[in-house]
């Protein structure tokens, strides 16, 4: 393995209604998922979601937790039909998460393809609160992870793995990972504590929202490693390892790496390549202690005595995918896992020798140098609520209003994605993954399709008395390759069925 794999990003945004702090967040998540809909003629009833093979509450540490005993967030296998769920043709799932807007990207194969599929969410979101905002006060929409005031919303990475990889190795290994990734990985945060109660600046958004090692749930007890085994593909075969640990990056670089990173370190762990314990003696305690460094000194502490910082940690673990690599591929690498590795050296190398020179890569590095300046130029300091406002204007979906994105149209980010790219991302499905099939079927046969999913399609076909579902449990089938010729000749829904039938059989 690679950094290529089946892998996608869901990302739950942010909501306020200008000048109403108390208006319903479920409701607006709503207003934002029809808004984008029928814009592009997507009609909920016709573009549902087919919940039938979801599993929340299978455990991959071997049993499933009774509905009794779960809380309400962790039952969303439950259709609730008051709330917005669409299917996009560019195959991905746009819907309403608790009390968020959530844009899940379709299934791709590389960390820069997920760096596009997640930017088209940016993009697609920002056109919803475009039609929003002509009736006022409109809606605003944040890609961030927390609202300042206790509550935390995620940011999640899916990766497809090998089943027969026993999941007390995907924990041992990972584990110290995720503790020291987020010195790349993070977009930054004013405030120290859930509350942001505690003054300073911090690297992740999510950390101190984090209890345990191990765990199923995702809003609350939130663990490091969630457990959740509902891979939506064969499951003799393949888990879907679903990490809730992350942010929500802006920044390309820190956005690839998130994902190329992390698919490394998983490919190590399937071929059992890591032969060293890098144990972290308190994960918990010691992520939110290196969040709250800056200056990416504070040490971790590892079971057997060591002590390192976050990135040399993560150097460590550079030093063992090198090793890896040079072993399985002799240094002939693809282009994505050798720009990966490109990219992770010299982000390593930077914040080794000062975090600053880090600020066109990595979003905390960047935010920060923007809250510092207002701070030097006005006499600031981090109590400030005027620095929170900042924080929050940072990820601003809109053009003209966030931060970032002013800034970013200011040249100031290392950018890995055009503009092109990502506007095609927003209509036009991958090519290589299952999403393709599922786009291509939105996009040409939009009143025929009763429901969808991350596995199946079901076709509401005219005249026929029955639904028919079409299941896809392989991830890499259903791709352009495979099926785009059926599409080209098939005007209508039953066409294609019928054209699917014949090449089965």
């Amino acid at each position: 393995m690679t950094v290529r794999r089946v892998m996608g990003i869901e990302t739950e945004y942010g909501i306020s209604v200008p000048g109403d702090p108390a208006a319903n967040p479920m409701i607006l998540s709503g207003q934002v998922v029809n808004a984008y809909a029928s814009a592009q003629g997507i009609r909920a009833a016709h573009a549902s979601w087919d919940y039938a093979d979801e599993a929340p509450l299978r455990d991959a540490r071997g049993f499933e937790m009774g509905r009794g005993a779960a809380d309400a967030s962790q039952l969303t296998d439950e259709e609730d039909p008051t709330l917005a769920n669409v299917v996009l043709t560019n195959g991905a799932r746009l819907y309403v998460d608790h009390a968020h807007p959530e844009y899940s990207s379709p299934e791709v194969t590389s960390p820069r393809a997920a760096v596009a599929f997640d930017r088209a969410g940016e993009a697609i979101m920002a056109e919803s609160v475009r039609r929003l905002s002509q009736v006022p006060p409109g809606v605003n929409l944040y890609k961030n992870n927390t609202d300042g005031k206790g509550q935390s919303y995620g940011t999640h990475e899916n990766y497809l793995m090998r089943r027969e990889t026993p999941f007390t190795d995907i924990v041992r290994h990972l584990v110290p990972f995720f503790v020291a990734r987020q010195v790349v990985t993070g977009s930054g945060r004013v405030g120290i504590g859930m509350d942001s109660r505690t003054a300073g600046y911090q690297l992740s958004q999510r950390s101190d929202f984090f209890e345990v090692e191990v765990g199923l749930e995702t809003t609350l007890k939130r663990p490091i490693i969630n457990t959740r085994d509902e891979p939506h593909a064969v499951a003799d075969l393949y888990r879907r390892l679903h990490v809730i640990i992350g942010d929500a990056n802006h920044c390309d670089v820190a956005n690839l790496l998130k994902l190329g990173t992390t698919s490394l370190v998983l490919a190590m762990i399937e071929d059992r390549a890591i032969d060293v314990d890098l144990t972290v003696a308190r994960p918990v305690a010691t992520l939110q202690a290196v969040s709250h460094d800056p200056t990416c000194t504070s040490l971790i502490e590892l079971r057997d005595g060591t002590k390192l910082t976050a990135v040399q940690l993560l150097w460590r673990y550079h030093a063992l995918a090198e090793r890896y690599l040079k072993s399985r591929y002799a240094g002939e690498l693809d282009s994505d896992t050798d720009e990966v590795m490109r990219w992770w050296a010299i982000v390593l190398d930077r914040l080794e020798r000062d975090p600053r020179e880090a600020s066109r890569e990595l979003d905390w590095v960047a935010k920060q140098q923007v809250l510092q300046g207002y701070i030097d130029r006005d006499g600031l300091d981090w109590t400030d609520s005027r620095l929170r406002a900042i924080d929050i204007q940072w990820s601003d979906v809109r053009p003209d209003k966030g931060i970032f994105h002013k800034l970013r149209a200011a040249g100031r980010f290392e950018e890995l994605v055009t503009e092109s790219a990502v506007m095609e991302a927003v209509h036009e499905p991958p090519h290589d993954t299952r999403a393709y099939f599922r786009g291509k079927c939105l996009e040409k046969y939009p009143d025929q399709i009763a429901a969808a999913s991350w596995d199946s399609v079901i076709f509401d076909i005219p005249g026929q008395t029955s639904l028919q579902r079409v299941p896809m449990l392989e991830p890499l089938r259903g791709t352009k390759a495979a099926v785009g010729a059926l599409f080209d000749r098939s005007p209508d829904a039953a066409t294609l069925l019928r054209e699917l039938a014949s090449a089965s059989g």
